[in-house]
């Protein structure tokens, strides 16, 4: 009897053994395959300096890497597929569902990936022959624009308080020092835009995408001057009409729910901060169209936009996710804007590290207040918006967006300063960025 049980108890070990032993094979092909998919993941990538850890502990690294900028971790197996797919649109929904998590400094791991992946794509002429010609910009329609802002915009103004200036600026600020914070900077951004059109009390200024009103008061306020502003989210407008009344700007500041294809009137000035990204190339001249239209013969004009040095598509997971119909243009693409109408371009200033700045402030009051987003969406959007503002701060490190101000006139207009002193003195040769420089009225009529 004992010998009996003795041998079943041989026999169960036996086939505990070959199954253990088929296991570890089937483990060791599995192991394999992983260790390949892996290594075509960081070829598609460019070979960052990161270290991948899977589900199962097993990790990969680029054989040139000796420290890794961070460790990714892939937390299961259909994660991994959908990266092989598109890394670029798929790791954006799995690090927002949580599937992956980057041990490090998110921002300094981007940059490190957005660097990879730009040598990557530069390696030789077939590369850059096919990325042109699967390129195909975005144009948007006044029912798409609707659309899109809607999706962006009217996420709801409560959301946009916790972690905006107190103006709720939402666009790139002006540093004028080291150390300085986000409001001053925002309102140094505002004075440096109305210098720039060297407005004076007076004359009047229309502003498409006009945001929540704050430079169309801040014009009002400071430089004397009568605003039409345009914008097509409900909620902003509300808002801007609001605040004009408060502050007793009604009568010098208009709010108009609208398309900036149908702005109408004349003006001395021409102002657009942060709405061109959401044009489209095909209506850039038509854009150019309107601001001819509508601008006096000594007008000035100024756009202000997000960019890249060269055509090419948005980022995937932030055009579906984030900015639906976004396009940043290149220099050469906002010329439509210009030459058709010959304007002539008077000054380009590039603002990127001043971006960079702009979306780490904001990033870290998103992140102080995230357990409240939390409460008002989900942590799936606290997650998709971490890595949008830390994403946005790694593409402007890196290069791959750029932030223009262009300022423009009629072609032959002469009034134009020959120096830049007017943009960093307050009139009475003290430098000062956030001086209010005062000129004598201008005679106008809107």
């Amino acid at each position: 009897m004992d010998n009996g049980k003795r041998g079943i108890a041989e026999l169960k070990s036996t086939r505990r053994d070959a199954k253990a032993r088929s296991q570890a094979l089937t483990d060791a092909r599995q192991g394999g395959f992983l260790q390949w998919l892996l290594r075509r993941l960081f070829e598609k990538v460019g070979n960052p300096s990161v270290q991948i850890i899977l589900w199962n502990g097993e990790s990969y690294m680029p054989p040139t890497t000796s420290t890794p900028v961070a460790r990714l971790y892939i937390r299961d197996r259909s994660a991994l597929w959908r990266l092989m797919v598109d890394p670029e649109l798929y790791f954006g929904d799995a690090y927002a569902a949580g599937q992956i998590e980057v041990k490090g400094d998110l921002v300094e791991f981007l940059v490190c990936v957005y660097r990879a992946i730009e040598l990557a794509g530069g390696r030789g002429p077939a590369a850059r022959i096919l990325a042109r010609g699967l390129y195909r910009p975005h144009s948007t329609s006044v029912d798409e624009a609707r659309d899109n802002i809607h999706a962006h915009y009217d996420l709801g103004n409560d959301f946009y308080r916790l972690w905006l200036d107190r103006e709720m600026v939402y666009t790139c600020a002006y540093y004028p020092r080291e150390g300085a914070m986000l409001e001053e900077a925002q309102a140094a951004k505002m004075h440096h835009v109305c210098r720039k059109l060297r407005l004076r009390p007076g004359e009047s200024v229309v502003e498409t995408g006009c945001g929540w009103g704050s430079l169309a008061l801040f014009m009002a306020r400071h430089y004397g001057v009568k605003v039409r502003a345009y914008n097509i989210s409900r909620e902003q407008i509300a808002v801007a009409r609001a605040r004009a009344r408060d502050e007793g700007l009604a009568d010098r500041v208009e709010f108009v729910e609208d398309d900036y294809r149908n702005v109408a009137g004349n003006y001395d000035a021409f102002v657009s901060i942060g709405m061109l990204e959401h044009v489209g190339p095909k209506y850039f001249s038509q854009l150019g169209q309107v601001i001819d239209s509508v601008l006096k013969d000594n007008g000035r004009g100024l756009i202000h936009s997000i960019g890249r040095v060269q055509p090419g598509p948005m980022n995937s997971w932030i055009e579906r996710r984030i900015f639906p119909g976004a396009h940043p243009p290149s220099i050469a693409e906002m010329m439509a804007i210009f030459e058709p109408h010959r304007f002539s371009v008077l000054d380009i200033e590039n603002l990127r590290m001043h971006y960079a700045r702009t979306c780490r402030h904001w990033l870290e009051r998103f992140d102080g207040v995230a357990d409240r987003v939390e409460r008002m969406f989900d942590r799936r959007f606290v997650r998709t918006w971490r890595l949008y503002l830390a994403g946005s701060i790694a593409s402007f490190l890196a290069g791959e967006l750029q932030l223009y101000q262009v300022v423009f006139n009629r072609h032959s207009d002469n009034e134009v300063p020959l120096t830049r002193e007017h943009l960093y003195t307050n009139g009475h040769g003290k430098s000062g960025i956030c001086a209010l420089p005062m000129r004598p009225a201008a005679n106008s009529s809107e």
